[in-house]
C-alpha cells in the first residue's frame, strides 16, 4: 500500500456509497449509539482522505476501511470509559447510552472480540478468511470464537428475556 499525494473527492463517494452502510452497522454493534456510529464512520472516511492509500483490490480496500473503522471504535470505547471513571470519581451521573431490546441488547453485552466476529459473519456475509485477515487471525481462531459467539450470543439473549 503507498501514499498518493491526494485522493480525489469521487474516490471518496465512491468508498461512501460502497462501503457506508457496511461500516454503520460495524460501528453501530460495536458502540451501541447512532450517533457515536455516525462519528466513527467519519473519522474512518477522514483518514481514507488524509493517508490517501492505493489498494490492489477492492477487497484490500475493505479490509482497511473495516480495520480503521474498528480502531476507531475502540479508541472511542477507551474515551468513554475514562470519561465514565472521571464520572464515578466525582460522583456525576454517567452519560446514558440508547440501546435496543432483545437480540441487538444481548449482542451488545458481548465481548468486542465476539461481536466483531458475530457481526462480520453474520450481518455483513464476510467469509472467514476475510475476517481472518481483519482482526489478525488465523481463519481457525475466526471459527472459534464464532463458535463461542453464538454461545455467549444464546445465554445472553436467554438472560434478556428473563
Amino acid at each position: 500500500m503507498e501514499k498518493s499525494p491526494a485522493r480525489p473527492a469521487s474516490d471518496l463517494e465512491s468508498a461512501v456509497h460502497s462501503y457506508g452502510d457496511l461500516l454503520f452497522r460495524l460501528c453501530l454493534v460495536m458502540l451501541g449509539s447512532d450517533a457515536d456510529a455516525e462519528d466513527a464512520v467519519q473519522e474512518t472516511m477522514l483518514k481514507y482522505l488524509q493517508k490517501a492509500p492505493s489498494f490492489a483490490s477492492a477487497g484490500h480496500e475493505r479490509a482497511w476501511l473495516i480495520t480503521v473503522a474498528k480502531n476507531q471504535c475502540r479508541d472511542m470505547l477507551r474515551s468513554r470509559r475514562r470519561r465514565q471513571e472521571l464520572c464515578l470519581a466525582y460522583g456525576e451521573d454517567v452519560p446514558g447510552e440508547i440501546g435496543d431490546s432483545g437480540i441487538m441488547d444481548a449482542l451488545m453485552a458481548l465481548p468486542e472480540k465476539y461481536r466483531l466476529v458475530l457481526t462480520l459473519y453474520y450481518v455483513e456475509e464476510c467469509s472467514i478468511e476475510d475476517i481472518a485477515h481483519v482482526i489478525r487471525r488465523t481463519p481457525s481462531a475466526v471459527k472459534m470464537r464464532l463458535q463461542k459467539g453464538r454461545k455467549l450470543l444464546q445465554e445472553e439473549y436467554r438472560k434478556e428475556e428473563r
